[in-house]
């Protein structure tokens, strides 16, 4: 099999989720398999419309807010539909905080782009919500929910779900449509 390319999606509005998307990046390629195939994987934004036929895999993520995934993640994902259903994707959703999380439910477009494009799974990854980021409408609602503050995310289960994306892509448990691209 030659070198396996990931792209991981994402958009973010307050950097939770891209930082997120750079150390799921990151940790595929230097997860076990990753290390074994040369798995390249990069981190890029939603907004910059990255080709999703350039590469043979592609994990999805979106901050939420009020329950649904950002515009521009949402736009990607519907415009880009066809190309990523002929590959292997994951989706995730980036947002609960606290212990317990909060929110406890699933996003609202978590069953509609599971629907579209057939994810081989979806994560929904605790998020950071620091009040300084904040514009004044965010801040209002985040006070009048009682949302609890500070940085609930996981690098440690992050970087066990890399392992596993990595590993159903060059063991062989998921075939990959290599794209026509080659090298990074």
């Amino acid at each position: 099999m030659s070198r396996p390319r990931v792209l991981v999606a994402y958009a973010s509005r307050h950097g939770s989720t891209r930082e997120l998307a750079e150390a799921l990046a990151r940790d595929l390629a230097e997860s076990p398999a990753g290390r074994r195939s040369g798995l390249f994987a990069a981190a890029l934004a939603t907004e910059s419309h990255p080709d999703p036929a350039r590469w043979d895999a592609v994990v999805l993520g979106s901050a939420v807010y009020a329950g649904r995934w950002l515009p521009s993640a949402r736009e990607f994902a519907v415009g880009s539909a066809g190309e990523l259903r002929r590959r292997p994707v994951w989706l995730f959703s980036s947002g609960p905080i606290g212990d317990p999380p909060y929110p406890p439910d699933e996003p609202q477009d978590a069953a509609a782009l599971t629907a579209l494009l057939a994810p081989r799974g979806h994560r929904v990854l605790p998020g950071r919500l620091d009040r300084s980021l904040l514009g004044f409408a965010e801040r209002a609602v985040v006070t009048a929910m009682r949302a609890p503050l500070g940085d609930s995310r996981d690098w440690a289960a992050l970087r066990e779900w890399a392992g596993e994306i990595a590993a159903a892509l060059v063991e062989g448990s998921v075939a990959v449509p290599l794209g026509p691209s080659s090298g990074p």
